[in-house]
């Protein structure tokens, strides 16, 4: 079985209506306990990398979220902006339609271009598993892969499904050590995410952090 550590998670709050203390709370609880990152709207990016400045918890910015289906353009200028407020990982997520269209090129282009947006920080690619089937899961983690990607990752938290074992599994296979897993979407308890781990997850995105370090 594998063994849950604290600096597998992205603490995550990405809920429109959070407010200040609510992100505050989140970035007090990271701090405390040793999480890899916390994980916010574009907007709360300053303000995190402010409050978490000094530590080893990165700042992590989604990017065209939740949907992906923003220009390559809106994509690269969010992230740009992301950046120069201080996030230290960008997650962003595909043009799923484009991967339906069967348009690799451009899906690979627009990863690619957010990756040359992001520099030296580290970029994530959410490639929205509940929407797409097996062999659109595998050509998406390889367009990553090819793009120069960091991480692909399964789920936003707001389609129709989050994270599943045969997912992470098969992500994990497709990449092939040439770039990590994060698992993210319905981790709510330790047991789902001992399974996302047990499974070939390299990192777990949930808001349900706290509860789960402490074993609930």
């Amino acid at each position: 079985m594998s063994e849950l550590k604290n600096n597998m998670f992205d603490h995550t709050i990405l809920k429109p209506d959070a407010d200040i203390n609510a992100v505050k709370k989140i970035c007090d609880e990271a701090l405390k306990y040793g999480f890899a990152s916390v994980c916010v709207n574009q907007y709360r990016t300053k303000y995190v990398a402010e409050r978490l400045k000094g530590s080893d918890v990165k700042t992590c910015t989604v990017i065209g979220f939740p949907l992906g289906a923003v220009s390559t353009k809106v994509k690269v200028f969010e992230t740009e902006e992301a950046v120069k407020d201080g996030a230290d990982e960008i997650d962003m997520v595909i043009n799923i339609g484009a991967l339906k269209d069967g348009n690799y090129d451009y899906v690979r282009d627009d990863i690619s271009a957010v990756k040359k947006a992001c520099g030296d920080n580290i970029l994530k690619v959410i490639i929205e598993t509940c929407f797409l089937n097996d062999e659109e899961k595998v050509k998406a983690c390889e367009l990553a892969v090819e793009a120069g990607a960091d991480f692909v990752k399964t789920s936003t938290g707001f389609g129709t499904g989050g994270a599943v074992e045969s997912d992470v599994k098969l992500m994990k296979e497709t990449v092939a050590g040439k770039a990590l897993v994060k698992a993210s979407g319905g981790i709510r308890d330790n047991k789902k995410a001992a399974a996302m781990a047990e499974a070939g997850a390299d990192r777990l995105g949930t808001s349900a952090t706290v509860d789960i370090v402490n074993n609930n």
